[in-house]
């Protein structure tokens, strides 16, 4: 076996042990909770424009009223109906909306700055991009 062949297998069998090594005593409670489903999903192009529900659900319970909705864009608001609340199974952040046609909208889910939603344990959300866009009016 060649040398260079040798250490490149030897470094990643390194990094394979240092990142169970950085893991080891780790669990889905002492890890920070994610977005697992948004309701539009992210990237899609033709959610119907008019009054909706924004739907977040996480991998975790997660606090009341505790969120950041950070927008990374001029002009990617959406008008708000009412306050964010949680769904009975404090998983899914709920917040009913009114979508303008033909719009981009764009929010951060906490971000390096802003890091409100946060699991029953206190720890912060990885940040999730929410972007979505509305239908044309017709």
């Amino acid at each position: 076996m060649k040398t260079a062949t040798f250490l490149k297998i030897l470094a990643v069998v390194a990094m394979c042990n240092c990142a169970s090594l950085h893991l080891r005593g780790q669990s889905i409670e002492s890890m920070p909770p994610v977005v697992v489903k948004t309701i539009p999903e992210s990237g899609k192009k033709d959610v119907p424009a008019g009054e909706m529900e924004i739907k977040i659900t996480f991998s975790k319970e997660m606090s009341d009223g505790s969120w950041s909705f950070v927008g990374p864009m001029a002009g990617s608001a959406f008008t708000t109906v009412g306050d964010p609340k949680y769904s009975a199974d404090h998983k899914t952040c709920v917040w009913k909306v009114k979508l303008e046609p033909g719009k981009t909208y764009a929010y951060w889910l906490n971000n390096q700055r802003f890091g409100n939603f946060k699991d029953a344990q206190g720890h912060p959300a990885v940040p999730y991009l929410l972007v979505f866009a509305t239908e044309a009016a017709k």
